[in-house]
């Protein structure tokens, strides 16, 4: 039995669908501007850019349907996203082989401090402060494929105090899950247990205390936080 120095964090899972068991997160990668016209609202071409990617922490996870309101910013937005679980990993994975690697899909919220990560890239500095901090991925549990499938065009929404903020397609990221999956497997060993979270579309908002946020992908799941 290995002796700890001090007392290891619990581990960080999501619940799953019609299972008796919970899913361990490791990892969390993001992509960045996946959708066409969320990328023309943040002021970018999206005919122009390849891929890239962010990380947070697998704590920055939560499930507890709260989101409390974090320190250091007046500007934190909402980024609504499909997440993507993965049972197997690997390198340099064949697009025609990445579902393969696919556990399950679910919900989930790239909450950013909207204002920091701005003046992170005024100053050429990376995107953490803005984006990795303490609850900062709100999620939904997970929904096995081979229960549902691989969503390739379901519906993607958000609405805040009942009002529609975000509605789009899965079949408008510019980066597909397949994609997505082989480009970030050339760069690093993807894990058993790593996520992505599949991009956000238009729509990305500021949020206040006291707002509810409802997010959906048809099919998939449906994530309700509360900004505390």
């Amino acid at each position: 039995m290995t002796a700890y120095a001090i007392a290891p964090a619990a581990p960080v899972t999501l619940p799953v669908e019609g299972a008796n068991a919970v899913f361990p997160v490791g990892r969390i990668f993001c992509i960045g501007r996946n959708y066409a016209e969320h990328a023309r609202e943040m002021g970018h071409d999206p005919d122009r850019e390849p891929p890239f990617f962010f990380m947070k922490p697998a704590n920055a996870v939560t499930t507890s349907g709260e989101f409390p309101y974090p320190p250091g910013t007046s500007d934190v937005h909402h980024e609504m996203e499909m997440i993507v679980a993965l049972a197997k990993g690997g390198r340099d994975i064949a697009e025609a082989d990445a579902l393969d690697c696919v556990y399950g899909y679910g919900v989930g919220l790239d909450m950013t401090r909207r204002d920091l990560q701005g003046e992170a890239k005024k100053l050429g500095r990376p995107w953490e402060i803005g984006k990795a901090f303490d609850y900062s991925a709100p999620c939904s549990g997970l929904k096995r494929a081979t229960d549902i499938g691989h969503p390739t065009a379901n519906r993607i929404t958000l609405d805040v105090n009942g009002k529609r903020r975000q509605d789009s397609t899965l079949d408008k990221m510019i980066w597909s899950v397949p994609e997505t999956i082989a480009c970030i497997s050339r760069y690093f060993e993807l894990l058993p247990g790593d996520i992505i979270m599949s991009g956000t579309p238009e729509g990305v908002a500021a949020v206040v205390k006291g707002d509810t946020l409802v997010g959906e992908v048809e099919g998939v799941g449906r994530l309700e936080v509360v900004v505390s």
